[in-house]
């Protein structure tokens, strides 16, 4: 009689120096299942899929896969055992083509001299057969789009032979387009008798593509719910404890004669900032809106100084000020966290407290030595004010879920004492709890006066937060919308305005 889960781990502990990450956790998986692992930033479901996958050793419980105790020291053991795994940020070779990159280490030898790249790519076609994949395996792989990466990547694990498959947040990078192959690569995948555990935070993706849903919270199994009966409320209550309401703000916080602390003038650069202007005032969010290409990021990047510009003025508190390089806006009390965090915010491998001092260095330093008490105590006390979940200060930043890894870059800039505050996609990638949490906490720094630019992909965000919308395409402003007369309709009409418009009102 075949067993009626393909994996089973019950009460699975682990403990990392004293925190204490999964605390009896339970999973089960069918044969040909989608099921949905969700749960806050920091809820454990990495680690259990590290247990699972071998690189870490559980401290407690059992595992069974196919019906038979189930135990792997690394990830090598558990591929072969058939358990892949498609990791948020590739790790494959751009300068190696498709087929080689899939057969990599296990490549087809003539005389056991010479590789075979016709063999590899025969049999990278035929896979892709399998799959129903439509790539050319000679191709070099850093010609291919992320979402065609990703899915030579799942071909690669189903090389392997793989039984079980983990995806973790997939759709992160793609598409709709690559995002609608993929889940048809799914549907194929499912058919075949594969069974998937799929992570995101997307609350449609998990309701449209998964089977079951299983949720995490702060290290506990919380339950398990055939999808179909859950809503999306359900489910985010599941994961936070609480409800999060996503309403849209209904008018601005900010009165009309509030003093300007910002202002742009006729901003230019290039192809990609053409004219730009607007004007930011004390206690105001003001969210960019806009499509991907449509230069709001470059704007953020110009006025930070990270980039420069040919043409334009920049004012603060109605002096004109040169802002050439980041640490002339960080003089003129700008703080700027990007949308790419971990490249340009994050020193990954240092701790919570030289992370949050790294713009305020200067202030610690006596006779040539850095403070390390005070540095601690301030970056303590900021952390606490901004709820940092984090052992101490000591933890190092990689260890912190994503949304505590950016309250530490804007502790960071808070104890600079930065008045105006740029967040550039200030929740990718961040759970709906962790979400809920930036939002509040934002909204308390517009009400103690500081000045906010939100840059956001996200819609449902930039009504919920804004009080003044700006939208831009292909590098220019198209227009300013009162958050009292924006709605998802007019800004879309906005963000895809090829000329030069004039469209709702601006500040004076």
């Amino acid at each position: 009689m075949e067993q009626e889960f393909l994996l089973e781990m019950n009460g699975i502990d682990k403990r990392f120096l004293g925190v204490h990450a999964l605390k009896g956790v339970n999973l089960n998986l069918k044969r040909g299942e989608v099921l949905a692992l969700v749960g806050e930033n920091g809820a454990g479901k990495s680690t259990l899929m590290k247990v699972l996958t071998g690189i870490h050793q559980p401290d407690g419980g059992s595992m069974t896969f196919e019906g038979k105790p189930y135990s792997v020291r690394n990830i090598r053991e558990s591929l072969e055992l058939g358990i892949g795994m498609i990791h948020q940020e590739l790790n494959m070779m751009n300068h190696l083509t498709v087929a080689q990159n899939i057969f990599i280490g296990r490549e087809s030898m003539v005389a056991d001299f010479w590789i075979n790249d016709g063999a590899m790519i025969k049999k990278a076609r035929e896979l892709f057969d399998y799959i129903g994949i439509n790539i050319d395996p000679t191709v070099k792989l850093g010609s291919l789009t992320v979402g065609k990466q990703q899915m030579v990547e799942i071909a690669k694990a189903v090389s392997h032979n793989t039984k079980l498959l983990i995806l973790d947040e997939p759709t992160a990078a793609l598409t709709q387009s690559e995002i609608e192959e993929l889940f048809k690569i799914m549907g194929d995948l499912k058919a075949k008798g594969i069974g998937m555990i799929y992570i995101s935070h997307r609350m449609d993706e998990i309701k449209r593509i998964s089977d079951r849903v299983t949720v995490m919270r702060d290290g506990e199994y919380v339950g398990t719910e055939d999808t179909d009966k859950l809503t999306k409320d359900q489910i985010i209550q599941m994961m936070i404890g609480r409800v999060v309401y996503e309403d849209p703000k209904q008018k601005s916080n900010v009165a009309d004669d509030a003093e300007v602390v910002l202002e742009v003038k006729n901003l230019c650069s290039g192809n990609t900032i053409k004219n730009v202007s607007f004007k930011l005032r004390k206690g105001e969010i003001l969210g960019f809106s806009g499509l991907m290409g449509a230069g709001r990021t470059e704007v953020a990047r110009a006025v930070f100084g990270a980039d420069p510009f040919d043409a334009g003025e920049i004012f603060i508190k109605g002096q004109r000020v040169h802002i050439k390089t980041p640490a002339d806006a960080v003089r003129h009390g700008i703080g700027y966290l990007s949308e790419d965090r971990k490249r340009y915010g994050l020193m990954l491998i240092k701790s919570v407290a030289e992370n949050t001092a790294l713009a305020s260095l200067d202030r610690y330093i006596k006779y040539g030595f850095i403070s390390d008490r005070k540095m601690k105590n301030e970056a303590r006390d900021m952390n606490a004010k901004l709820r940092t979940k984090t052992p101490s200060m000591d933890q190092l930043l990689k260890n912190l879920s994503g949304g505590n890894q950016q309250k530490v870059i804007i502790a960071r800039w808070l104890i600079k004492n930065s008045d105006i505050l740029i967040f550039d996609e200030p929740t990718r990638g961040i759970d709906v709890g962790a979400k809920s949490e930036i939002y509040a906490l934002m909204s308390e720094l517009a009400a103690q006066g500081k000045s906010i630019i939100m840059i956001s992909s996200e819609l449902v965000e930039i009504l919920r937060m804004s009080d003044r919308v700006l939208v831009m395409c292909e590098g220019r402003k198209t227009g300013e919308l009162d958050i009292s007369e924006a709605n998802q309709e007019n800004i879309m009409q906005l963000s895809t305005m090829r000329e030069e418009v004039s469209y709702g009102k601006e500040i004076s």
